[in-house]
């Protein structure tokens, strides 16, 4: 199975930007990590929403990178929300806890509507 680094898009919904993650988040994936998230916080919002729908893996240093964004968000006081994740990576964000800082939810307007 070929690799997909990822693709990050950004954009803007009334609750928030969206980080639309496409492909693995691994340690090839900072720099589209690093570079969406500025382009994310250069909107201003109260929210950044990482959409995990098209994402295809994440490893431990994936995770690593999902942690730089919750501490860049925590710092600039923004609500960092994640959703589209698979069952298993619903269940590796609980046993890090890392879902007791993203919250996770299924779906984009779920998400939207959680994060107002």
């Amino acid at each position: 199975m070929a690799v997909r680094h990822l693709e990050v898009g950004v954009r803007q919904e009334p609750g928030g930007a969206v980080l639309d993650l496409r492909g693995e988040i691994n340690s090839f994936a900072q720099e589209a990590l690093d570079a969406a998230y500025a382009e994310a916080e250069a909107l201003n919002p109260d929210t950044i929403l990482l959409n995990f729908v098209e994402g295809d893996y994440i490893n431990s240093t994936g995770i690593a990178l999902i942690v730089g964004l919750l501490a860049r968000a925590r710092a600039a006081k923004r609500t960092l929300v994640a959703y589209g994740l698979s069952d298993h990576y619903v269940e590796i964000f609980n046993i890090t806890r890392l879902s007791d800082f993203v919250s996770v939810f299924p779906d984009e307007e779920s998400a939207l509507s959680g994060a107002a």
